[in-house]
């Protein structure tokens, strides 16, 4: 019985990591690409270049004539660490408010918040636009972060408020007749409790912000305030002339944040997402 067990422990192993292989290809072709010379990239598709050059790089950093790379990676991280300082503190407090507190009409709105999930963002475009133009936030980082700081991020909302749910209540009232207000039990009891979910929330919040296209193509017009996907749409060409080697060079260099925030981060990920409820 033991042989078969492990016959089958080998070949399911094996699946897996043909599995994984299959799903990582497109990643590690482009990170090979970075390194040949642009002439070889598709005349030569194997992963293993049969020539190496950095020029690629070179000459992606350098993008524009007046701006490098290094202004969009600037720009990128700010506007991230705004959103998720902005996701931290609003979004706690609101899903606190949701979670513990007693209000009039609280399970209406929390019906109502959870509506704006599903409501798709292309519906709301157009008067975001209008009003951030009568503001003359266009061309700024403002669209981008102002509206975080008014817990516009229902589904982390949603996911605070199941994980403040499993919260004993018995700490707020020991809270309570120690002399606590709501303030002090927020800040006190809750958020040191909340530290999984509140993890889960900047990560996610980090990774959304740094990989978002749309918005900030509709919102940002200088190049001095682009960000790293508007800065990659930069060496393609709408003619066809697009320098593919820079492409794939900068691409590389713009997965390095997110990879590096996901796998120091991804046991925070997993406790996070497993003890709010949200399970497949």
């Amino acid at each position: 019985m033991a042989r078969p067990i492990r016959l089958q422990r080998l070949l399911t192993h094996l699946f897996i990591i043909l599995f994984g292989f299959c799903m990582l290809y497109p990643v590690l072709w482009m990170i090979s690409s970075s390194f040949k010379p642009e002439s070889h990239i598709f005349s030569q598709p194997g992963l293993l270049p049969h020539e190496t050059t950095l020029q690629n790089y070179v000459k992606g950093w350098h993008v524009v004539r007046d701006q490098t790379f290094a202004t969009f990676f600037k720009n990128s991280f700010i506007i991230s660490s705004l959103c998720v300082i902005a996701n931290l503190a609003t979004c706690s407090m609101a899903a606190y408010a949701f979670g513990r507190m007693n209000f009039r009409f609280r399970k209406l709105w929390f019906a109502c918040m959870l509506t704006t999930i599903m409501l798709p963002a292309h519906v709301t475009l157009i008067p975001r636009y209008a009003i951030f133009h009568y503001l003359d936030w266009v061309n700024t980082i403002l669209p981008l972060t102002v509206p975080k700081f008014l817990a516009t991020d229902t589904f982390f909302i949603f996911l605070m408020v199941q994980f403040i749910r499993g919260l004993p209540k018995d700490l707020d009232e020991s809270a309570t007749i120690d002399g606590c207000g709501p303030v002090q039990i927020y800040w006190r009891i809750i958020l040191p409790l909340s530290v999984p979910a509140l993890i889960t929330t900047a990560i996610f919040s980090f990774i959304w912000t740094w990989d978002d296209f749309f918005s900030q193509m509709l919102y940002l017009n200088s190049v001095d305030h682009f960000t790293v996907p508007l800065g990659l749409r930069l060496f393609l060409d709408s003619q066809g002339a697009s320098s593919w080697g820079a492409v794939f060079a900068m691409s590389v260099l713009s997965m390095i944040p997110v990879i590096i925030v996901f796998f120091v981060f991804q046991k925070y990920i997993v406790d996070g997402i497993a003890t709010t409820g949200i399970k497949g």
